[in-house]
């Protein structure tokens, strides 16, 4: 019985966290030891461990046991955008060797893209990649630059057809052909993603169905994810930090599902910091609106949510804006507890990782 498998721990209470003006991005760090960073999937999804925070107290979990953790009314929202296949190498005109990555497709003949090289392409400069797509260099937006396809095709059809499967700069070996099911989550739709939302990995068609049983119930938004989610924060003072820009789209079949969820008195349980985000950009006005929009969000500790009652997440990297955003809902010093016990107790972290759920304080919309 997989309930056998949860495991709790006693914990001191938390403390009171910092004031926000106290915090800097050093608050925010943690020596992971290399060999906890998984490199590659499990045999099945569902095998992942899971750590389950609640009231101030650990539990270690298998995520097959997800569906006994929840209740009977309660809702998922899962991002379901789907990974393309955005890395792509080639040459300058000159000769020299380069590597995109795409960060979004801009336009009907454009791409948004980091443009790696031995020294920066020229504006109107062109590039060959993958000895198939002929790009010129339009001009540089921030860390980015602005490419146009000579491609009669679509530029997501492009990169599917000629593109790499963009795995994370931590996972130190090439894609391989089962990483083309395995960086996909089993729910993915919409393309758009350079990174997976890497929480939903964990779920397959036996987790699904045993939430269906309990009585759970299930709906999706989207935003893709950018390659900025990998980026480091540059500054120490987290005010002067701006985050990528991610589009977002929030059905309004989602906004109704979450009513309803309310109206029975069930929880709004995010499936990763992406579903978390779009939902908390998508109510920031104050009142939950479907529609596509870009988010620019960036949660800190001190962040008031008014729609993610629970939180299912991978375990970050440190000094990210992803693991403030974790320190924000669980709070401070139980996030900093939760990742000395994983660490200890060898949860195997980042995009191919373990897992974490979240209970938070009940919210409103």
């Amino acid at each position: 019985m997989t309930g056998l498998l949860c495991q709790p721990k006693l914990d001191s209470p938390i403390a009171d966290p910092p004031q926000l003006m106290d915090l800097s991005l050093d608050d925010f760090d943690y020596d992971l030891p290399p060999q906890l960073i998984a490199q590659a999937p499990l045999a099945e999804r569902s095998a992942s461990r899971l750590l389950h925070l609640a009231d101030g107290a650990l539990a270690d979990c298998s995520f097959r046991d997800l569906a006994s953790l929840l209740r009977s009314g309660d809702l998922l929202v899962m991002n379901d955008s789907r990974v393309v296949h955005a890395r792509l190498f080639g040459v300058k005109a000159s000769g020299g060797r380069v590597e995109v990555l795409v960060e979004r497709v801009a336009g009907a003949q454009e791409l948004l893209a980091q443009v790696r090289a031995s020294k920066p392409p020229r504006v109107g400069s062109r590039l060959r990649l993958e000895d198939a797509i002929e790009v010129e260099v339009l001009g540089r937006e921030g860390e980015f630059y602005r490419l146009r396809i000579d491609h009669a095709d679509s530029p997501v059809d492009l990169l599917e057809r000629h593109g790499r499967l963009p795995l994370p700069p931590y996972i130190e070996r090439p894609p391989s052909p089962s990483d083309e099911a395995r960086y996909q989550t089993v729910f993915a739709r919409h393309q758009g993603s350079v990174a997976a939302p890497t929480a939903g990995l964990h779920f397959d068609e036996a987790v699904l169905a045993a939430l269906r049983c309990r009585g759970c119930h299930l709906a999706s938004v989207t935003l893709h994810v950018g390659a900025g989610t990998f980026q480091p924060v540059r500054v120490h003072d987290l005010a002067r930090h701006r985050m990528h820009a991610e589009r977002y789209s929030l059905p309004q079949e989602t906004v109704a599902a979450i009513a309803a969820a309310r109206e029975r008195r069930g929880r709004v349980i995010a499936v990763g910091t992406t579903s978390l985000r779009a939902l908390e950009s998508a109510a920031a006005q104050g009142r939950l609106r479907a529609g596509e929009a870009e988010t620019e969000l960036f949660i800190l500790p001190g962040f008031r949510f008014r729609v993610v009652d629970a939180l299912i997440t991978n375990f970050h990297l440190p000094r990210s804006t992803l693991l403030m955003l974790v320190s924000a809902f669980a709070g401070i010093e139980a996030s900093r507890r939760a990742y000395r016990h994983a660490i200890e107790h060898s949860y195997r972290f980042f995009s191919y990782g373990d897992a974490m759920l979240i209970d938070g304080p009940a919210h409103e919309v």
